[in-house]
């Protein structure tokens, strides 16, 4: 008797040819589109009705049923939240990491049981480990767009009976597999940004939700430089849109050092980057994959952001709390920003950054 799968289906080419590989391994796959952001566009479209009809598309080519669902409300009690309440308190969050372990591991695994499903699957760069009881996340082959970083908070359990039939794959192998089978996604471009913002200016998304409140911008001397609009909408290491020109007297760009939340000021620096170089962080809400912390100090390297090669680190762990030292100073590491553990091809999990240490 085949093994069930449900395949998180989002419109794009990876969650598209995860479904394809799956059923040509024999499984009996179903196709599932989850709605977790209801919004229409300035045309009054929904914005989700392209994604949701290249789904069909793509299931009808793949002949798999397909179901959609929605978690809107999970999604803004679970996600969207925090998103705003994390903004509000001068962090800059990554929402897309507690997706992955609120919705698209939690309720929509739930969901997937309810159609009689052995497995879920979906269309990540990454690899993963069922042995001995463990399971453990492993990197993708594609270092390029591994995205074990975005599932650090993904809790053991919630990977029992996952498959992730990307691993082995890159996105240039995967495209081709798309266009040979003629799949109507196949160059359909990367999404990019916050899943729920999209392609829309960020600041302007974010005005509907708090209230923003201008202030000074100073040097970390103390000289005021202009103003801002507001301490949500900068992030440490923030070059554009400053609106600051140029400073007689140095060579460089701006850039975003220090926010000051008690006093509403936004400290920046010109030209000079040491400011923005630390020595080492701690974090909070530890989520740890397949792996037991050690007593005493663990070696082993780290991401800060997504888009980073992994750095050397030493951590000591105490509690819900790690501190991580770094072999080299690290530029603009911030506040809400998640610390993601590796060791050889395994992710070990991560935490939030909750303090930078300079």
């Amino acid at each position: 008797m085949k093994k069930s799968v449900v395949v998180g289906m989002s419109g794009g080419v990876d969650s598209s040819v995860a479904a394809l590989l799956l059923k040509e391994q024999g499984y009996d796959v179903t196709g599932l589109f989850m709605l977790n952001w209801e919004e229409s566009d300035s045309s009054g479209a929904c914005t989700a009705e392209t994604d949701f009809a290249d789904v069909r598309r793509v299931c009808g080519k793949l002949d798999i049923p397909y179901y959609t669902v929605n978690f809107a409300k999970e999604y803004y009690d679970r996600v969207f939240t925090y998103f705003l309440s994390e903004y509000k308190a001068g962090r800059t969050p990554n929402p897309d990491v507690l997706c992955n372990r609120e919705i698209k591991f939690g309720p929509f695994r739930d969901y997937a049981a309810t159609l009689g499903a052995d497995y879920i699957a979906t269309g990540h760069y990454c690899g993963i480990s069922h042995e001995g009881g463990r399971h453990r996340l492993l990197k993708a082959k594609d270092s390029g767009k591994d995205q074990t970083y975005f599932l650090n908070q993904v809790r053991e359990q919630q990977l029992e009976n996952v498959l992730f039939p990307l691993d082995g794959l890159t996105k240039a192998e995967v495209r081709a597999i798309a266009e040979e089978n003629g799949l109507a996604t196949a160059e359909k471009k990367d999404s990019t940004g916050i899943c729920f913002i999209g392609e829309r200016n960020f600041r302007k998304f974010l005005q509907n939700y708090l209230p923003a409140q201008s202030g000074e911008i100073r040097t970390l001397d103390g000289k005021k430089a202009g103003e801002h609009i507001g301490l949500m909408y900068y992030t440490i290491g923030q070059r554009k849109g400053l609106n600051l020109g140029g400073a007689p007297d140095c060579d460089g760009r701006w850039f975003v050092v220090k926010k000051d939340l008690q006093n509403n000021i936004l400290y920046v620096s010109h030209g000079d980057e040491t400011p923005l170089y630390s020595a080492a962080c701690t974090a909070m809400g530890l989520n740890f994959i397949g792996f037991e912390p050690p007593r005493g100090t663990f070696e082993c390297t780290a991401k800060f952001r997504y888009r980073q090669p992994e750095q050397k680190v030493a951590v000591q762990f105490g509690g819900d709390s790690m501190r991580i030292e770094f072999a080299e100073k690290q530029r603009a590491v911030t506040e809400g920003q998640y610390a993601v553990l590796y060791y050889g091809s395994q992710c070990l999990g991560g935490g939030v950054i909750d303090t930078v240490i300079y």
